[in-house]
């Protein structure tokens, strides 16, 4: 990190030439990445920004014009501070217009009354800037060593966080597109003070660019993806963000990105139930050639050519619970862990009008089995081993999606029964919907962030539900249909959506309901 104008003025040769900050202190704050020493009246002409200059003043215009132009363009170049040596042009003050002038733009002008040779300053202040970025190359070569090392272990979400938080010495939040926290590390600090009423204050982060520091709110935010689909933020709060953390929350998202690319499923079941996932997985995930997994799947005794073949997902239970009820029922199939909590069975029939039965049989072994409520999902049956992947998704979709229990120890939720609140839960961790959502409703959900009263959000929803009736949603709302009318001028306003229209309203109501599923 290079030194400021103010750690500058401590330095033993400078404060030999017992130095006077006689305007702009409010700058001295900058930091300074070089000294320059030269009595040209043109300097700024030579400057590239981040200067301390050093003149004995010998070499500046006669006039009070000049001498305003002087300071007005070594600050607009971006030059850090100015140190005059008193005695030689200026006998025991600077001209009241340079005071004047550096003091308009905060820039810090300093009178040194002793004479020091400006050699020993320079050397002093590149001592530390070279010291500073020797500091950052190791800083930055340890940020890669450590990430490149949890890229190879592949560490989860929560323990590059944790990593991250370690090297920046500051709290760090891993969100979605939809503003949900998925990790964080508070640094030692207060967990529910840092993801109090966080989606609001997320909302409000808004940094430039891709990667970006919001000083305002004292974030330091970058984007999460790769090839082209971004699914997330990580933030890290700091005050004030140097190179450094530039390159550590850079490199951090990008092990994020690499670990969600490359993230393979790890199960702990007995031998045959680890080969039996080991071949869903291969047929879920195209690890494997079918023609393999057919092969595979036959020397476990499970023959999945000329079979009617059906993909269940049960949410709930355990995959060695799924293994038993397939021996108890005597159903042939293959049964494993898949993703998360969820378990998956392909059933192997010997006709397609096996199907209904040998669903239901399967669902009240589970539920015996497990002595709970278990979502049993089944997707299209299909014919072909080939296709047995769209069904296993099928069903691995509607089992996430079923929000209610089942009414019956033999019921079955198909795609058909889940809706649109279901398809859009199912979709509801796709970047493309939450982009979405932020696109329909962001301006409006920001709007409630910033005015937690007003909630107009909760008004668009009544006024959709109720049909678009204006009348009735104002009832509904307990608000006099004046006050109604304007607050949905004011939604207006903000979404720049027409609400008397019809597929614009559709577009909001989908979006609420997917909002819905996302806040689920």
């Amino acid at each position: 990190m290079f030194p400021s104008v103010r750690e500058v003025l401590e330095l033993d040769p400078v404060r030999n030439g017992a130095p006077r900050v006689v305007a702009g202190e409010r700058g001295l704050d900058q930091a300074v990445r070089w000294v320059h020493s030269s009595e040209v009246p043109d300097i700024a002409t030579l400057l590239r920004g981040g200067e301390l200059i050093l003149i004995t003043g010998i070499g500046l215009p006669p006039d009070d014009a000049g001498l305003r132009r002087f300071v007005a363009e070594i600050a607009d170049v971006g030059a850090c501070g100015l140190a005059v040596e008193m005695g030689r042009r200026f006998e025991r003050r600077l001209p009241a217009v340079m005071v004047r002038t550096a003091e308009e733009l905060g820039f810090p002008l300093v009178e040194l009354h002793r004479g020091t040779p400006f050699v020993l300053i320079t050397q002093a202040v590149h001592g530390m800037i070279v010291d500073a970025q020797l500091a950052e190359l190791r800083a930055t070569a340890e940020i890669h060593q450590r990430f490149t090392d949890l890229s190879v272990e592949g560490a989860a979400p929560a323990e590059v966080v944790a990593q991250t938080a370690a090297l920046a010495g500051a709290p760090v939040v891993l969100e979605n597109l939809s503003r949900q926290v998925l990790a964080y590390d508070a640094a030692g600090g207060s967990a529910e003070l840092l993801l109090a009423n966080w989606e609001a204050h997320s909302r409000a982060v808004q940094p430039a660019g891709r990667t970006g520091h919001d000083a305002g709110k004292g974030w330091l935010v970058t984007v999460v993806g790769a090839r082209g689909q971004d699914w997330g933020r990580l933030l890290i709060r700091l005050p004030v963000a140097r190179d450094r953390d530039v390159t550590l929350i850079e490199r951090a998202a990008a092990t994020l990105a690499l670990a969600r690319l490359t993230k393979r499923d790890e199960h702990q079941d007995a031998l045959e139930r680890q080969a039996q996932s080991a071949l869903l997985v291969a047929l879920v995930g195209h690890t494997a050639p079918v023609a393999d997994v057919i092969v595979r799947a036959k020397a476990l005794g499970v023959h999945l050519e000329r079979r009617q073949l059906v993909g269940v997902v049960l949410r709930g239970c355990s995959a060695g619970v799924a293994a038993r009820a397939l021996r108890d029922t005597s159903l042939a199939g293959l049964a494993g862990a898949l993703d998360g909590d969820l378990v998956g069975v392909l059933l192997a029939l010997r006709a397609a009008e096996d199907e209904p039965d040998a669903l239901r049989r399967l669902a009240v072994r589970v539920r015996e089995l497990a002595g709970g409520a278990v979502v049993v999902a089944a997707g299209e049956g299909v014919a072909t081993p080939r296709e047995a992947r769209r069904s296993l998704l099928e069903a691995s979709q509607v089992a996430v999606s079923v929000r209610r229990p089942a009414a019956g120890p033999g019921d079955v939720v198909r795609l058909a029964d889940v809706g649109l609140p279901g398809l859009l839960h199912m979709l509801r961790d796709e970047p493309r919907l939450q982009t979405f959502v932020e696109r329909e409703l962001g301006p409006l959900l920001a709007h409630d962030a910033r005015n937690p009263r007003e909630q107009l959000l909760g008004v668009l929803r009544v006024y959709l539900e109720c049909g678009r009736n204006k009348s009735a949603a104002a009832e509904h709302s307990h608000l006099s249909r004046p006050a109604f009318y304007e607050r949905l001028a004011r939604i207006r306003r903000i979404i720049g959506a027409d609400l008397d229209d019809v597929q614009a309203c559709l577009s909001l109501h989908v979006a609420l309901l997917a909002l819905d599923a996302q806040r689920d």
